[in-house]
């Protein structure tokens, strides 16, 4: 594929990303009047991480979600939102996280900023992705189910300390548009924002920072990335070994021997750069993907 076809693909999906992240936070009454939308599309999760205090926001995000609600009396919507995160990891796996999720686009496209060299694989850097599945378990599931008011309540504690995209969503618009709450912020907004800022920073040099070491949900779908319904297969025969695919790979995997892997986020990089045709979508497995790996 050469560049020109390259850089085509990679705006389509960003058009995609850019769309989905209208469509969801397009409740543009909430921006002029500085609140929260609360209507009954705020009952349902979308699929990437998009703030639930972002004055756009229609529905809410899953992590945020499963925070409310675990360890409260109202199981019936604890286990909806789990059905919802393993129905999507089970249909598309991180499919989500590469095409979906409002904050990955911002990430992606502040990682093209000219920069004078861009960080790819370095030491540690496997070991730290798994930092992601360490703040699942312990910010989403425990702090919230163990540490809890007199009502028995836990707290959103990732979207509370961490969720750089939180800040950028749903706190910093908020502050702007009420002159109430500017005159409430302490520590805590500030490290929210010096997070916000060093996650923005590490964007430009590292592909999606974010979603590599930080972002629990992404945690979730990566479990279903060897087993959900969309993912890619490799047709060794017709693979040339050229590592072409392994070049543009911003999630620095090797789509050849790592297909599936956790880390793979179905941007669709591998396979479009593929010259012979060797990484196809298992979904389409049968006589219609061969008849379009054929056309």
């Amino acid at each position: 594929m050469d560049k020109k076809k390259k850089t085509t693909t990679q705006w389509r999906r960003h058009r995609i990303q850019a769309l989905w992240a209208l469509l969801s936070n397009s409740y543009l009454a909430g921006f002029a009047r500085g609140r929260i939308y609360q209507g009954p599309l705020k009952k349902l999760c979308v699929p990437g991480l998009n703030c639930y205090s972002c004055p756009g926001a229609l529905g809410s995000c899953p992590i945020g979600a499963m925070q409310a609600v675990i360890g409260n009396w109202n199981f019936k919507f604890a286990c909806y939102v789990a059905g919802f995160l393993i129905f999507i990891g089970a249909i598309a796996g991180r499919f989500a996280c590469g095409w979906l999720c409002p904050f990955g686009l911002i990430q992606d496209l502040l990682h093209k900023i000219p920069f004078p060299k861009k960080i790819g694989a370095w030491k540690g850097d496997r070991l730290l992705r798994r930092l992601k599945y360490v703040i699942l378990i312990l910010f989403v599931i425990l702090l919230p189910l163990c540490v809890t008011d007199v009502l028995g309540q836990g707290a959103p504690y990732f979207c509370k300390l961490i969720c750089p995209a939180g800040t950028l969503e749903g706190g910093i618009p908020l502050v702007l548009l009420n002159a109430s709450m500017r005159s409430v912020l302490g520590w805590l907004y500030v490290w929210k924002n010096v997070l916000l800022l060093i996650t923005i920073l590490l964007a430009v040099v590292i592909y999606r920072p974010f979603c590599k070491y930080i972002c629990p949900l992404g945690a979730v779908y990566s479990l279903f990335n060897p087993i959900s319904v969309f993912r890619y297969r490799v047709d060794r025969e017709k693979c040339t070994g050229c590592g072409a695919c392994k070049k543009v790979c911003g999630m620095q995997l090797d789509p050849v021997s790592e297909v599936n892997h956790p880390e793979c986020i179905h941007c669709g990089q591998c396979k479009n750069v593929c010259g012979s045709h060797a990484i196809y979508k298992a979904c389409m497995e049968g006589g219609a993907e061969r008849s379009a790996e054929r056309g």
